[in-house]
């Protein structure tokens, strides 16, 4: 399948997030300690592997007119939809030193004990090698824009960043060309602005064990709800 025809309409991407349940309601704090009341948690639909593949193909073909060495994502959230972009994209003319036929690399940086990122497990980038970094969803892009200052000061060049969803209204800013599959409007605000908390909801955080009250997260809370059924 060539990427242009990869292409999902918006309408495809948001029932194959809501079948899923990654479209969720409540009162959640996310990774960028801002609160909101809705998050998406796009774990949960890369862990179909079928929709997983369509995710990448899709959002691969926002950049079938770029020539890229590698597609860098942090961890964890960009692992998966990465490694399915780079599976998509076609190999190039200049493999570099990768194994021939192995096609386009996706490599991860990732947080180290004092919780800098950084690139480790023997990754590498070559001088100048042309990077897409892959996210799976932008708030204030700030894991992006890690990723990308990891790539240049390890040598890579970045030419491009892709989500899959982009909550922040088109306010993100990251100094390379920057595309995302789906454009979500969400409101969040400070936690001393925030509505929900004013209310006297306790905020979840999403990803992790415990939410701020000791709720499960992972499990759920009785501030969160999917749209499924809804």
């Amino acid at each position: 399948m060539r990427l242009a025809e990869a292409m999902l309409k918006r309408e495809e991407l948001m029932a194959m997030f809501e079948s899923a349940g990654a479209i969720r309601h409540g009162h959640f704090e996310l990774s960028s300690g801002l609160h909101s009341g809705m998050y998406v948690q796009c774990a949960l639909v890369l862990q179909y592997p079928r929709f997983a593949e369509k995710l990448g193909q899709s959002l691969a073909a926002l950049f079938g007119d770029v020539e890229l060495d590698a597609v860098v994502s942090p961890a964890m959230g960009g692992l998966i939809i990465g490694q399915e972009v780079a599976r998509a994209l076609p190999e190039g003319k200049s493999p570099g030193d990768r194994p021939v036929g192995a096609g386009v690399p996706a490599i991860f940086v990732e947080r180290d004990a004092s919780g800098s990122m950084t690139m480790r497990r023997g990754f590498s980038q070559r001088p100048g090698q042309r990077v897409l970094v892959v996210e799976d969803v932008w708030t204030t892009g700030g894991s992006t824009r890690e990723a990308i200052r990891v790539v240049e000061e390890a040598g890579g060049r970045v030419v491009a960043a892709g989500a899959l969803i982009d909550r922040s209204g088109g306010a993100v800013k990251l100094g390379v060309t920057a595309k995302a599959l789906l454009d979500l409007s969400i409101p969040s605000y400070a936690a001393k602005n925030c509505p929900l908390c004013a209310e006297g909801s306790v905020a979840v955080k999403p990803g992790s064990r415990f939410g701020r009250d000791g709720a499960d997260a992972v499990g759920g809370s009785a501030n969160a709800r999917t749209t499924v059924g809804r």
